[in-house]
């Protein structure tokens, strides 16, 4: 196996607890190439984050172990989201305002902005996600405006009535929008109730809304609808997706771009 960082592993370790329903000691340090001691260390530390509970020779989940904090889930597929988040970077021009919510392939985005030369005359980036805000504020070309809220530690993102008024009163050029299922007839879902009507106001709120999601979200449908496919402008995605899928979708009338 690759060497992993420490927090690779921390995350590659709460998501085989959640797969598995339990971890062990011997089993792990042996399948991440570290040391006993080191995976002890590790479920100490997220047992000290209540990510967990410890055992006798591992762990096995709590309460909190269903519903991880973004902070400690792997990006999968991440050259995917890196390459979606760079084709969405380039529709962007100077002086533009541009919403994100929250999701690993919006924080893609979001640094991807972040060291984009053709931007740093400036750009206005709206947000509900507290994680995106705070990796963006420190860039002295890029606005942050951030909507008020409570703030789910799952995602980091703002939700809630003032979430929702606060971004009914602002206009942006674009939207990018994470999701966790993309699909011609089901639309554009997540499994958060709370996080899914904030997210409808941005996309209402945008001129123009695309979906950033790679292909393992297409024909995915999620708990809670966000919108209707017809009601975004576009998809982007990686160039794994179904062909199927990809023209079913355009076939709706909305732009798929690939990248």
């Amino acid at each position: 196996m690759p060497c992993m960082t420490r927090a690779e592993r921390l995350a590659a370790i709460l998501e085989l607890l959640v797969g598995a329903g339990r971890v062990d000691v011997d089993e792990a340090a042996e399948q991440f190439g570290v040391s006993t001691a080191t995976i002890r260390r590790d479920l100490d530390h997220l047992a000290d984050q209540q990510l967990l509970s410890r055992t006798h020779g591992g762990a096995v989940p709590n309460s909190t172990s269903y519903d991880l904090p973004m902070r400690y889930k792997t990006i999968g597929r991440h050259p995917a989201k890196a390459k979606i988040a760079e084709r969405a970077v380039s529709m962007l021009w100077p002086g533009c305002t541009v919403a994100l919510n929250g999701g690993t392939t919006t924080v893609e985005v979001a640094r991807a902005i972040a060291t984009a030369d053709a931007l740093h005359s400036g750009v206005t980036v709206v947000t509900n996600a507290l994680n995106i805000a705070t990796e963006l504020t420190v860039r002295p070309f890029i606005k942050i405006v951030v909507c008020g809220g409570v703030a789910r530690p799952q995602s980091y993102e703002l939700v809630g009535s003032l979430a929702g008024d606060t971004m009914s009163q602002l206009t942006t050029d674009i939207c990018f929008l994470g999701a966790a299922g993309v699909d011609p007839l089901g639309g554009i879902t997540i499994a958060d109730e709370a996080e899914a009507p904030v997210n409808r106001v941005m996309v209402t709120q945008a001129k123009r809304a695309y979906v950033v999601a790679d292909a393992s979200k297409l024909g995915e449908v999620a708990f809670f609808r966000i919108c209707q496919l017809a009601e975004i402008t576009g998809v982007i995605t990686d160039a794994a997706a179904d062909p199927a899928l990809v023209a079913a979708m355009r076939d709706s009338g909305i732009e798929v771009l690939l990248a």
